[in-house]
């Protein structure tokens, strides 16, 4: 099989495939028949199909690999399924991994439950993650997600049916069963979320009137939906390769607040019982800062006021909580907001952790902010988590956080550089022998 035949195959449905794709991939990049002009960036925070993403896990790891990157992590809503693919894919490829979830809690038993924290949808409810979760906890991670699925999909049905009511009328039918649990990886501990609800409107309505002028022209005539020249350019193009997720965030940005239903407390756990649970199976919770949105960096962001205003009060938070970390997006944030978030963090002893969402088929794996002046530890503390993950995969005492760990009396900074180095030492195709050198 050619490499462009690979490269489709690692994006396989099957996942046997995509394993296979993976080794020969993997076996060819050995023999130098592939070669990638290997960059300094990183990326911890990659989506995959197990919440949503064009991306298999596989797939993810083979596009981070082209893109120069030096590691991939998955982390996906409400779900680590994408982990152990994620992990022997990354193996066969020869590029560093680490595996985590991303998940809404609630702060609502806190002082800053009648606040918008860093979820643009809810008061009181927060995005936090759980990184470097060491392999043999994943099971342990299924588990204790499985009842955030169970109240997930009830309003996620409910949701379904809003939006059909909505749109019923112009011939759409939308059913939670039919049309969007077979767009996800459900049945193998994989999430649906809003976006999955969305994309199967998108192919509806691809299906209804075709790429291209009527498509256009029934948004904006009969859905009222304005688009701006670039989107209407993308749209009108009948061989754009990203049609399906152009369309998708037109939708999202028009239709989503019509239809979302706000999380029950019962679907969103209290960050203090993730926090301690993310600690008790050796992972690293952390906090996952937005900031204010006054003018946006990217450009695709509207404006709007988040954490920034009471950061300080929440950083005091998060520490009583017991957060050992935060993670944050280079390119969504200025400098400024980077450096204030860095100065609370390093005075509570939190650790940083970078990483870029990836969702959509018409984003950059790249993430070249990172090796600015302000944000170039990152990539220490990105090859730190991969040595956290593997040494306790290989022994729960040697995680970064650990009590146990022969290092505890040094410094959090001390720690991070010992352990990006390991990191950095790592055979990404035999990562646990990465314990022969730890002393």
């Amino acid at each position: 099989m050619d490499i462009q035949d690979l490269e489709l195959a690692i994006n396989d449905s099957d996942k046997l495939t995509r394993m296979e794709a993976s080794l020969d991939l993997g076996a060819k990049i050995t023999k130098g028949d592939l070669v990638q002009k290997r960059l300094e960036e990183v990326n911890n925070h990659v989506h995959t199909t197990w919440s949503f993403s064009p991306y298999e896990p596989a797939a993810a790891a083979f596009q981070a690999w082209k893109a120069g990157l030096g590691i991939v992590g998955s982390i996906d809503h409400d779900s680590i399924g994408a982990a152990q693919e994620m992990l022997d894919s990354a193996q066969n490829l020869g590029i560093a991994s680490t595996v985590g979830f991303e998940l809404r809690v609630s702060f609502l038993d806190t002082p800053l439950g009648d606040r918008k924290i860093n979820n643009p949808d809810s008061k009181g409810i927060a995005y936090m993650c759980v990184h470097g979760v060491p392999r043999q906890k994943i099971g342990k991670v299924e588990e204790f997600l499985k009842p955030v699925h169970i109240e997930r999909n009830k309003r996620n049905k409910a949701q379904v049916e809003a939006l059909q009511a909505l749109v019923g009328t112009y011939g759409y039918d939308l059913d939670f069963e039919r049309t969007v649990v077979p767009l996800s990886h459900s049945a193998e501990g994989g999430s649906i979320t809003e976006r999955h609800i969305l994309y199967a409107m998108a192919l509806q309505t691809i299906d209804m009137f075709g790429k291209g002028e009527k498509l256009v022209r029934f948004l904006e005539k009969d859905l009222k939906v304005p688009l701006s020249p670039t989107i209407s350019g993308f749209l009108l193009d009948e061989y754009n390769p990203h049609y399906a997720y152009d369309l998708l965030g037109v939708l999202k940005g028009n239709f989503l607040p019509r239809f979302f239903i706000q999380p029950a407390v019962s679907e969103c756990i209290d960050v203090r019982k993730v926090v301690g649970f993310g600690k008790s199976i050796g992972a690293i919770p952390a906090y996952a800062y937005l900031g204010d949105v006054a003018q946006s960096v990217t450009g695709d962001k509207k404006s709007e006021y988040f954490e920034d205003g009471y950061l300080d009060e929440l950083f005091d938070l998060l520490s009583d909580i017991g957060f050992p970390a935060v993670t944050y997006m280079p390119p969504r944030n200025t400098v400024e907001q980077m450096q204030r978030l860095q100065t609370l963090a390093k005075n509570r002893g939190m650790m940083e952790i970078s990483g870029v969402d990836i969702n959509s088929s018409r984003q950059s794996f790249n993430c070249p902010e990172l090796l600015g002046p302000c944000c170039h530890h990152l990539v220490d503390s990105a090859w730190a988590l991969v040595a956290h993950e593997k040494l306790s995969t290989c022994d729960e005492n040697l995680g970064l956080f650990s009590k146990k760990n022969p290092l505890a009396t040094l410094s959090l900074e001390q720690r991070i550089e010992r352990y990006a180095k390991l990191g950095r030492k790592m055979d990404p195709r035999h990562p646990l022998d990465s314990i022969q050198f730890f002393d």
